[in-house]
């Protein structure tokens, strides 16, 4: 496919969906903290276990609709099946964490999440803001694949991410994290 060709020489990451290109865009200090604290944060929590987290450079592959993207975080367990032998497009990601910015908040609480639910191993979808504390989560129901809700917006409030069996305080996601009040 021509777009990895073009992804593998660029310096720039892009997204790929029905044919169109996406330059990403740089992060804020904020969005760079929250991710830098999940990272390690998660890292530690998974040590040991079969599972492990990656960071914003990971792409995932949306193989029911051709598309490619780069979650904020991505964590996968047991075996990693990647697209090809580049080993840099994953296909069974587990939890997908992304930290919102002003221009893609309306399309990662979207069409994103809608195009991500195509993918047989996903089980957990998380959205954290960077400009308060706000973060979503939602969990597929095993049972009949829907979603269940919950919200957090308390920084003293404790996540847990089912699908690994961890939790996380707000407190040390947002840590550093200039909070609008």
């Amino acid at each position: 496919m021509e777009y990895l060709e073009f992804e593998k020489k660029s310096e720039l990451k892009h997204e790929y969906f029905d044919g169109e290109v996406f330059a990403m865009v740089g992060a804020t200090l904020n969005h760079n903290r929250i991710a830098r604290n999940l990272t390690g944060l998660l890292w530690h929590r998974l040590s040991g276990t079969p599972c492990e987290v990656f960071a914003s450079d990971m792409r995932v592959k949306i193989a029911a609709i051709e598309k490619y993207a780069y979650p904020d975080i991505v964590i996968v367990c047991d075996q990693i099946e990647m697209e090809d032998a580049g080993l840099d497009c994953v296909l069974n990601p587990l939890v997908i964490i992304e930290i919102l910015s002003d221009s893609t908040e309306a399309y990662d609480r979207g069409q994103k999440f809608i195009h991500y639910q195509l993918i047989d191993s996903f089980q957990e979808y998380i959205l954290i803001s960077q400009h308060g504390c706000d973060v979503v989560k939602y969990v597929r129901n095993r049972n009949d694949a829907n979603w269940i809700y919950s919200s957090y917006a308390d920084i003293s409030q404790v996540i847990t991410i089912e699908s690994i069996d961890s939790e996380l305080r707000l407190s040390d996601i947002y840590h550093r994290v200039e909070l609008k009040k």
